[in-house]
């Protein structure tokens, strides 16, 4: 047996025991979300570096030691952590999607009640986070949220969704190991794999060029785009056959490694993306003035 074919074995093996961890632990991965964080803090200047890392500083206002906010890996992931302490954040659950039939138009305006979305709290944080009449722990607090919402906004089955909660409900075999379902496995094993396998790392300094061919857009259309692939790809390779046509897709499917290996270069991209993305928004915030005056009033 090869090389390669060793460690694919060892992936799939690795997938299928992340599959047991709690269901807490599994929004667009950890290493996922880490992974976009250190995109963005390898794309932003050495003055806006400078000013976030002056406001971990004010990581113990916010009164959460069970979820360190002491980096920009750190903010990647806070959101995750503190939603698992309900009683104090449950509230925020809502911020993490914001998902759209994809047998039907795409609008950018439903399922957003009060704001209580992902594309509506990436606006929403950057104007904190942009505001210096704020005290730091509640900049510091919207630097995390924005930090990882554009990271959620980008995982396609945050905005896809065929009645099944974005894949939640479609019972779904990963290669060899079952017992996953489609949300995890796009979330969690494949978005792994597509970091882990990338032939040129996706943590680095991208190129002017790479950056506004990545870079660009809004949260509406980040989450079009996420809709977009869920309807168009990942459904249809789950099933094999169109999404939106013929009888209910069902409740269980496969991806087997040829539809694994299809699906690896749309994860990378759309982890690079959401880093550069992540990157340009910070830049934005932090650049005084950058916002307009309405936005800041």
């Amino acid at each position: 047996m090869g090389h390669r074919a060793v460690r694919n074995r060892l992936l799939i093996a690795c997938a299928a025991l992340l599959g047991l961890l709690p269901a807490q632990a599994q929004a667009w991965g950890f290493f996922a979300h880490q992974t976009t964080g250190q995109i963005a803090w390898e794309n932003v200047a050495p003055a806006t570096q400078a000013k976030i890392a002056r406001l971990f500083r004010a990581a113990p206002l916010l009164a959460t030691p069970e979820c360190p906010l002491a980096s920009i890996e750190d903010a990647s992931t806070w959101p995750d952590c503190v939603r698992r302490t309900r009683w104090r954040w449950g509230y925020t659950a809502a911020w993490h999607y914001r998902t759209a039939p994809v047998c039907e138009a795409y609008n950018p305006r439903s399922n957003c009640s009060g704001g209580n979305c992902v594309t509506a709290q990436i606006e929403r944080s950057q104007r904190l986070l942009a505001d210096e009449s704020l005290p730091a722990h509640i900049r510091l607090e919207a630097l995390a949220f924005m930090v990882h919402f554009i990271g959620d906004v980008h995982m396609p089955l945050h905005s896809g969704d065929h009645e099944d909660r974005g894949g939640n409900d479609i019972d779904t075999a990963y290669g060899i190991a079952p017992g996953l379902n489609l949300h995890w496995i796009w979330d969690g094993p494949l978005a792994e794999r597509a970091i882990t396998s990338a032939e040129v790392r996706l943590v680095r300094r991208y190129s002017e060029e790479e950056r506004a061919e990545l870079g660009g857009g809004d949260p509406a259309e980040w989450g079009r785009e996420s809709w977009q692939i869920s309807r168009d790809f990942v459904y249809p390779e789950a099933f094999d056959r169109p999404a939106c046509e013929g009888e209910d897709l069902g409740d269980e499917a496969a991806l087997t490694q040829e539809d694994i290996l299809r699906a690896i270069p749309i994860s990378q991209r759309r982890v690079q993306q959401a880093g550069i993305r992540i990157a340009d928004y910070l830049e934005v915030a932090f650049a005084p003035g950058a916002l307009p005056e309405a936005e800041r009033n």
